[in-house]
């Protein structure tokens, strides 16, 4: 009766490590299979652009408001009209 019963213990002991095994590697395969997917990577791409795009513009609108950027912005408009005419 000993010898049954450490038998099926050690077959519990081995379909467990099996089946621990088993798990292990569908982790391992949905985790790669996650990695390999790049779904949303091109959108995620676009949404970083656009706030470069944002911040940039917000930049350019603050020297814009400058009173001297708008002054030597004015000066060069009108010397490069007055040289034409």
């Amino acid at each position: 009766m000993r010898e049954s019963r450490e038998t099926h213990h050690l077959q519990i002991a081995r379909t467990l490590g099996k089946a621990n095994q088993l798990l292990r590697s569908s982790k391992a395969n949905m985790l790669a299979k996650r990695m390999r997917d790049e779904r949303g990577a091109v959108t995620a791409e676009y949404a970083v652009v656009i706030m470069g795009g944002v911040a940039f513009a917000g930049v350019l609108v603050a020297i814009m408001r400058s009173g001297e950027v708008r002054a030597f912005l004015l000066n060069l408009i009108e010397q490069a009209l007055g040289s034409a005419g």
